[in-house]
């Protein structure tokens, strides 16, 4: 059965939410219309002008509850825009553009094993390589052909290193395996829950224990995941807009060194303060090529979001 809520496009924008990099399990299947999975279930969501409708198989008596964390709905975006807008015209201008912009509240162990698959990777890649995992190691979601994300224990040992390289995992087989079995051995979902109550640069370098995370996935990690919202996830798009509207003297840098990576990082958090990754997920939305001419006060763009946009963490 399908249920609804009321929210307009500016308190989310799901086309920008779901397609912009922050998860690979969704599609728009038709305009307005998206299909994923999370929290064990398969998701239909259509949104319209002044309500979303949605549907979760199979369904649960706390299925809205589920999807407005998910979405971060009890967060007031309107509020933060207007904070942001105040700090920063660059901000405001980018803001006209893309509202509606929330960052996911996603399943942590999902999260780092996704953004693992991330390196060096595109969209469509990435997708593919996620669906994959769940296929072969997650529970299938009754009366759909789609599958649960896998649970941790699933994805240790020898065979599954194997199997994904079969399945054209490349070098990121070992390094899913491998952080399978580290997160275990730290303590599983302890381990993950103490991460959200450590302070964020602590919870970082744990995650950086983990095999195939880096700076980038770890800050990924800590703003999709772990309520840690400051965290800059710095690739070159976001090196470009700093260097463009922010920090001028980057530009004699060609790479992003640790020393630029920190930088940025932190003069974001300084103009944004405690939401810094959030904000400047808007700013990075902006920037991208492919969605260039898209205005979410229509709802429009010059031509589809390309799956191949953006190289991920």
């Amino acid at each position: 059965m399908m249920r609804k809520f009321i929210c307009t496009r500016d308190q989310i924008n799901l086309k920008c939410v779901l397609l912009g990099g922050q998860c690979f399990r969704w599609k728009e299947i038709a305009p307005n219309e998206y299909a994923g999975v999370f929290a064990g279930g398969f998701w239909t969501l259509i949104q319209n002008d002044d309500h979303i409708v949605y549907k979760r198989v199979p369904s649960t008596d706390s299925d809205e509850e589920s999807l407005f964390n998910y979405l971060r709905m009890d967060e007031n975006l309107i509020e933060y825009y207007e904070k942001w807008s105040s700090s920063d015209p660059t901000f405001q201008k980018s803001a006209k553009k893309f509202k509606g912009i929330r960052m996911l509240r996603q399943e942590p162990v999902e999260n780092i094993l996704s953004f693992i698959c991330s390196s060096n990777n595109n969209i469509t890649r990435i997708s593919s390589m996620v669906e994959n995992m769940c296929s072969l190691y997650g529970e299938n979601i009754s009366g759909t052909p789609y599958f649960a994300f896998p649970n941790i224990e699933s994805l240790m040992g020898a065979k599954v290193e194997e199997e994904l390289k079969k399945a054209k995992f490349g070098y990121r087989a070992k390094f899913i395996r491998q952080t399978a079995e580290k997160i275990v051995q730290l303590g599983g979902n302890k381990w993950i829950d103490k991460l959200k109550i450590m302070d964020y640069i602590s919870a970082k370098k744990e995650l950086m224990l983990l095999p195939g995370v880096g700076p980038k996935v770890a800050d990924c990690i800590c703003l999709m995941s772990l309520e840690h919202l400051e965290a800059v996830p710095v690739d070159t798009h976001v090196f470009q807009i700093a260097c463009q509207n922010y920090l001028p003297h980057l530009k004699k840098y060609k790479t992003v060194t640790d020393r630029v990576y920190n930088e940025i990082g932190d003069y974001f958090r300084s103009l944004f303060k405690v939401n810094a990754g959030w904000a400047h997920t808007v700013l990075f939305l902006d920037d991208l090529k492919n969605f260039k001419g898209y205005d979410s006060n229509n709802d429009q763009m010059d031509s589809k979001i390309s799956s191949k946009r953006r190289k991920k963490c």
